[in-house]
Parts: structure tokens; sequence; C-alpha cells
């Protein structure tokens, strides 16, 4: 039904069905329980930039995870019920505090968009550690997270970042659930797995990347091929250790693989994590054992990043 109601959703024009998709997209408020405090708040209401606080009730000293939310770049928001569930999810069981950035969405606004959103949400936390974030919130022990295209955008943002100074922030690790990468070849994977990777299908893919890269580029613009013909060095930058996650039955897995591969390459710390039954979005569905098996694989990828 999601499937069909996306498809739908995208025109081949190239714009979007804002109603079929809201009709899709149950958001929910920023509700608080006794295991987690919730807030939103504002950092640019003229382009609707803005964040989802999430703080477990934990005293202890925690990290903290900037997270980019999937959707193709075109779709959904930290309010969006997944997401809001993921990241609720995250910050009672890693145990961590959860910073989700709202960012904007194509068509409407092309990258680099999207990457200005997410570093200027960045700078935000950074400049204003001390009134915005609970103060067990270790400085020392932040990290990148994201899924799909916000998986992406987490990789574009830790480059930027790299190039930059945070002045309170120390950025420690990635988590790249399920990154959204393309190019202009067709990999073995978006041939082959074709019906059975639900929510991602190559026809979809091709009409996000038309979507959001510039106008007259291709899919081997760096915003999509971070490892192809025009990638970004990052060799000589200090890199965050980054944790990549694939599924067996996701037709975006063999971008996932290269980018692993070409981390390695730059000579960065990066470890690949497969659920070779698994499909694009499945860590979403909380009742599947992989689920959960995830979110210990990154308490664990957390565990070893603080430990240095």
């Amino acid at each position: 039904m999601v499937s069909t109601v996306v498809d739908n959703a995208c025109r081949p024009n190239g714009t979007v069905n804002h109603r079929l998709i809201h009709f899709l997209d149950y958001q929910t408020p920023p509700i608080s329980t006794t295991s987690v405090f919730s807030t939103d708040i504002s950092i640019d209401a003229t382009r609707n930039l803005w964040i989802r606080l999430y703080s477990p009730s934990n005293n202890q000293l925690l990290p903290v995870l900037i997270f980019f939310h999937g959707g193709g770049f075109s779709f959904l928001c930290p309010a969006s019920l997944a997401f809001d569930m993921v990241c609720r999810n995250f910050a009672t069981n890693l145990p961590a505090i959860v910073i989700s950035v709202n960012y904007r969405l194509a068509p409407e606004h092309r990258y680099p968009s999207q990457c200005h959103d997410g570093f200027d949400a960045l700078n935000f936390i950074d400049e204003n550690w001390a009134t915005v974030l609970p103060k067990n919130a270790d400085p020392a022990r932040c990290f990148f997270a994201g899924d799909s295209a916000g998986a992406n955008l987490a990789h574009h943002v830790a480059v930027r970042a790299c190039r930059t100074k945070l002045h309170t922030m120390k950025m420690i690790g990635l988590i790249s659930i399920q990154p959204f990468f393309g190019g202009e070849e067709r990999s073995q994977s978006e041939m082959q797995v074709v019906g059975s990777g639900i929510l991602v299908s190559v026809p979809l893919t091709d009409w996000c990347w038309n979507a959001y890269l510039p106008l007259g580029s291709n899919r081997d613009h760096v915003a999509a091929n971070v490892s192809g013909p025009n990638a970004d060095d990052i060799s000589g930058l200090d890199f965050p250790a980054t944790m990549v996650v694939v599924g067996g039955f996701d037709p975006l897995k063999d971008w996932q693989r290269r980018h692993y591969e070409w981390l390695l390459k730059s000579g960065k710390e990066a470890r690949l994590i497969e659920y070779h039954n698994m499909i694009h979005a499945f860590y979403t569905f909380p009742l599947l054992p992989e689920s959960s098996h995830l979110v210990v694989q990154i308490k664990e990828f957390i565990a070893k990043c603080s430990s240095r």
C-alpha cells in the first residue's frame, strides 16, 4: 500500500502530490512520557528548519545523536510516526540524547538546500549547547546518524563539518543505515532486486534523484555518487568512524557496499553490518528481531567509539 501511494504521488513531471503523501504520512506531536521527554525547537521559521529533541529519563552522561530522516529527499519529516518511534527507541534503548533534524524537501528545494539545513542545524546545536541540550549531554561523544536519504545527508554534513571547526561538539562516529547513494551505472542489485524490495524501486530512486539533484546534473553528481568520478577527497580529513548497514533485499545494497569500500580506501575506519534477509527500511518495523538487533549493534558501535 505504501509503495502504491508513493508511486502515484510522484508525478511524471517531477512534482509531488502532497495531498496524497499527507494521507500516508501520519504525524505526531512531541509527546513526553515517563521514559523520554521530547520537544520541538525552531531554528529558522522562514525555511521551516527545526529539530525534535528526545531526552531519556537518565541522569548518566549520555552520547548525542544528530539524526537525519529518510524519504528520498522529498518526503516525511521528524514528526512522521515511523521516525518519531525510531528516535524514541534510540533514546530509550541506547540510551542517548537524540536530535532529529527537519530539512527542506525536493523538488521545491533541490541540492544543496538539504545539506545547508543539516549543517546549519549542527552549528545551531554546537553554538547553543548549554541552553538547548540537557546537562547530561556529553559533547565529547556526538554522532551523526541517518537512514536512506538521511544517511546520505549525514555523510555530506559530516564532510563539511570536518572542513570547519565546531566549538563544543566532538563528532566521533557516523551511523549510516541503508544509505541512499547511486550513480549513472546500473548496479547488479538494482537490476536483480526487483519486486522484492518494497518501498524502493529503480523507477522511484530515479525519480528522487531527478527531483533532488541540480538541474542538468546526472547521477554521478557527488551528491549521489559519493564514491564515483566526482567524489570528494576525504583522505586528509579527520572523518568519523562509520558504521554502514546493508539489507540483502535492498536494491541499493551494491552502492552501500561501494561506499563502505571507498571509506576504507580513503584510509577511514568503517564497519559493515549486513542483514541478508532484510528489505530497505526494515528497522522501522519494531517487531522484526533484526530491528532490535540493529539497536544492539549501534549501542556497541557507540561504546567502541567512546572508549577511545
